[in-house]
C-alpha cells in the first residue's frame, strides 16, 4: 500500500493541547464495522462492555527523558538536545539527538544545563559512543542504575509529542497529566495515550461491571514519533520496543477467552504486544523480548476483539494500524466524522472505541 492511502487533512484547531478533566469525560467514537457511529464519552466504557470481557493496559511509565545539554570538544561548545530511546545496559541509552550531524564518536555530552549556566561536572555526562541513522546515537552515561535514574529524574522534561511541543512548553501538569494513574514500570519515553483516560471511578465502574482488568509492559519508544518516509508502506522499519507479557496474564487472557469473553486492549501499544506475544492460533505465550512488530491492512488479527485507542496522525504507522483493525475505509470515515464533529486529536485528546472487522 502507498502512504497517500493513509493521509487526510487535519484542522490544526483539533489537536488537544490539555486533557479533559476529569479525564474520563472525554468524548469518545464508537466505530462498529458495517454499523452507524456511535458519538459516546468515555465513562460509558462500562456500557459497551460485557461481563466477562477483559481489559489490557500497558502500565509501563514515562521517564523525564529529554535531556538538554552541551556537546564539547577542542574548546568549542553546541547545545543539543538528547530523547532518550531504549536503555541498552545499566549506564548505555540509544537517544535521537538534535544536532545529530554535529556529534562524534568519542564527544562528550554534558546534559543538565539551566538558564546558560553549566551544569555540574559528573552529574549527567556521557560519551558517544556509537551513530546510526536518523539522528540516533548510543550515549554511555557516566552514572549508572539507579544514580543515573535519579539524575535523569532530576535534570530531564517529559518529552511531550512534537505535536504539543510545538506549541507551548512542558509544565508542572504534563507530569501528571502525561502519565497514567496505573503506571508503575519505568522505561517509556511516550505515554500508552488511550490510558489516559481512565480515572480510579471508571476503573471501579468496570470492575462492577464484570469486566477483568489486566497488565502487560511495552516500553514505547520516541520512535512512535518518527515520520514514514518511504511511499510504499511495506519499506518502512519499526523501532524496537521492550515489552512483557507475564505468565499469570497470559494464562488469564486464555481462560477469558476460552470462556467466551472478548479481550479489550487500551491502547495499540498493548496490542501490539499481545500479538507479538500470541501463537498463529491465537494461545499467549510469556513473552519478555523486543518486538518491531508493523501492523497494516491485510494483517490478521490473533488477540484482540476491541481496541480503545485515540486519534492518530495522518500517514502514521497507528493509523495503518486501527485501518487494519477495523478496516481502512471505515476509519476514512471515522476520522471525517471526528474532524467534522469537533473531536480532540493525538496523546491528549478523545477516543475511539474499534470492534475488529474480522
Amino acid at each position: 500500500m502507498r502512504l497517500s492511502d493513509f493521509d487526510f487533512d487535519l484542522p490544526e484547531a483539533r489537536i488537544a493541547l490539555r486533557p479533559a478533566e476529569p479525564r474520563d469525560a472525554a468524548r469518545m467514537l464508537v466505530v462498529r464495522p458495517g454499523e452507524g457511529l456511535e458519538d459516546r464519552v468515555v465513562r460509558d466504557l462500562p456500557d459497551l462492555l460485557r461481563p466477562g470481557d477483559a481489559l489490557v493496559f500497558n502500565d509501563t511509565r514515562v521517564i523525564p527523558a529529554r535531556l538538554n545539554g552541551v556537546r564539547e570538544r577542542d574548546g568549542s561548545r553546541v547545545a543539543v538536545e538528547a530523547t532518550l530511546h531504549r536503555r541498552l545496559s545499566p549506564h548505555a541509552w540509544t537517544a535521537f539527538m538534535r544536532p545529530g550531524k554535529r556529534l562524534r564518536v568519542g564527544d562528550r555530552v554534558r546534559f543538565g544545563e539551566r538558564d546558560d549556566r553549566a551544569c555540574l561536572l559528573g552529574v549527567l555526562d556521557a560519551t558517544v559512543k556509537d551513530k546510526g541513522e536518523g539522528g540516533e546515537v548510543t550515549l554511555g552515561f557516566d552514572l549508572s542504575g539507579p544514580d543515573l535514574d535519579a539524575a535523569i529524574a532530576e535534570r530531564g522534561h517529559i518529552p511531550l509529542p512534537p505535536y504539543i511541543a510545538s506549541k507551548r512548553p512542558e509544565d508542572e501538569r504534563d507530569r501528571a497529566d502525561y502519565q497514567t494513574i496505573y503506571a508503575r514500570e519505568d522505561g517509556s519515553v511516550a505515554a500508552p495515550t488511550a490510558g489516559l483516560h481512565f480515572t480510579p471511578e471508571l476503573l471501579a465502574a468496570l470492575k462492577a461491571r464484570g469486566v477483568s482488568q489486566h497488565f502487560v509492559t511495552l516500553h514505547v519508544g520516541a520512535g512512535t514519533f518518527l515520520p514514514v518516509k518511504v511511499d510504499d508502506v511495506a519499506d518502512h522499519h519499526m523501532h524496537a520496543e521492550y515489552g512483557e507479557v507475564s505468565a499469570a496474564t497470559a494464562e488469564a487472557l486464555n481462560a477469558v477467552r476460552a470462556a467466551g469473553g472478548r479481550i479489550v486492549c487500551v491502547g495499540t501499544t498493548s496490542l501490539r504486544l499481545l500479538e507479538s506475544a500470541a501463537d498463529a492460533d491465537g494461545t499467549l505465550r510469556p513473552f519478555h523480548a523486543e518486538t518491531a512488530i508493523f501492523i497494516t491492512p491485510g494483517y490478521r488479527f490473533r488477540t484482540a476483539e476491541v481496541l480503545m485507542t485515540n486519534f492518530h496522525l495522518p500517514k502514521s504507522t497507528l493509523f495503518m494500524l486501527v485501518s487494519a483493525f477495523a478496516g481502512l475505509e471505515t476509519m476514512r470515515s471515522a476520522y471525517a466524522h471526528a474532524i467534522e464533529t469537533g473531536y480532540r486529536f493525538y496523546s491528549y485528546g478523545d477516543a475511539s472505541l474499534l470492534f475488529r472487522a474480522v
